[in-house]
């Protein structure tokens, strides 16, 4: 709604009202005019276009409630020209009414503040907790899908003594540790150059310790941040010094599938179990698969029945026997 029309109009309207009556009563008359046509307006535009409609209903409240108090005052203005009672009466209604509704913008107390919660906005965290990554998890890689795809908020903090240590691993002249080292090296590499991520490097040491976990702990508890690890050992001491830990194993154990007791599958027998006649398989996601009676199955596919779940800390592990039996 433009401003410029709902003035225009209220001065008009004022004007014929004082054209009506030249007087000082007229004079008021008109500014009450002007005043509830202006005030009306922009309840209207309230309604129509810019705010929610319980602040329309505040502000209507407010009206209400100031005409219920000038009847109320009304014998003190007995010996008034009616026109002066009127003139204050919409001068204050109208004012009540959009100091109400202020009040219910600004505050949020009125009548909105008796909503349901569900329809109130949820106000984000202020502050986030920074994640002290580990070199397991560098090396692991998967952090970054993970943080990419916001699962994980805050800056990620990669400790200068971690990476001391991926470079010492990617310098040995054991292959496997020496590819394991490179590995964690590139995954750092695209970490940084993710845009959506803020990535820092902190360069605070403890000398009065050569122990990596135990540095990774202190530096965690010191910037109340949490610790993201794939280590059991490391998870279990930081939780005993009361350091938050994101355990991206447990995360991934967590979104595995559901697999309940009674359900078919079908497995492919990949080895024999320690147990006699005992075959092993696994599911897409790493998940062991024990099958009974299945080791005479080796290198072939079974329909299976699941007996029972077990959770371990190592992961999960289904046993089976084969459907039919």
């Amino acid at each position: 709604m433009q401003k410029w029309f709902v003035f225009l109009t209220a001065a008009l309207t004022s004007a014929v009202v004082f054209l009506l009556e030249q007087s000082t009563t007229g004079i008021i008359a008109a500014v009450t005019t002007f005043v509830i046509s202006v005030g009306s307006a922009f309840l209207l535009d309230v309604v129509n276009e810019k705010f929610h409609i319980t602040r329309t209903v505040s502000a209507l409240v407010g009206i209400f409630a100031a005409i219920a108090v000038m009847g109320l005052a009304s014998p003190l203005f007995s010996g008034f020209s009616p026109y002066i009672v009127w003139a204050l009466l919409g001068i204050f209604a109208s004012m009540s009414g959009y100091g109400f509704y202020l009040y219910e913008k600004e505050t949020g107390f009125g009548l909105t503040s008796f909503k349901p919660a569900a329809d109130k906005a949820i106000e984000p965290a202020a502050d986030v907790s920074p994640k002290v990554l580990d070199t397991s998890i560098i090396i692991d890689g998967r952090i970054i899908d993970i943080a990419s795809a916001g699962f994980i908020e805050g800056p990620m903090i990669v400790p200068n003594f971690v990476l001391r240590e991926i470079q010492l691993i990617s310098d040995s002249p054991d292959p496997i540790k020496r590819n394991r080292g490179r590995r964690g090296l590139d995954m750092l590499k695209s970490l940084q150059n993710k845009d959506d991520l803020e990535v820092k490097i902190s360069y605070k040491d403890y000398d009065d310790t050569r122990e990596v976990d135990a540095k990774l702990v202190r530096l965690a508890k010191e910037i109340r941040g949490r610790l993201v690890t794939n280590d059991f050992n490391l998870n279990k001491v930081a939780e005993l010094q009361d350091v938050l830990v994101l355990n991206i194993n447990n995360l991934a154990n967590a979104l595995k599938p559901v697999v309940l007791p009674g359900e078919e599958m079908d497995i492919q027998v990949v080895k024999e179990g320690k147990d006699e006649n005992q075959g092993i398989g696994y599911l897409d996601d790493g998940t062991m698969v024990v099958i009974e009676n299945g080791g005479k199955l080796m290198g072939k596919k079974a329909k299976v029945n699941v007996t029972s779940v077990i959770q371990t800390n190592a992961g999960k592990m289904i046993f089976t026997k084969i459907a039919g039996k």
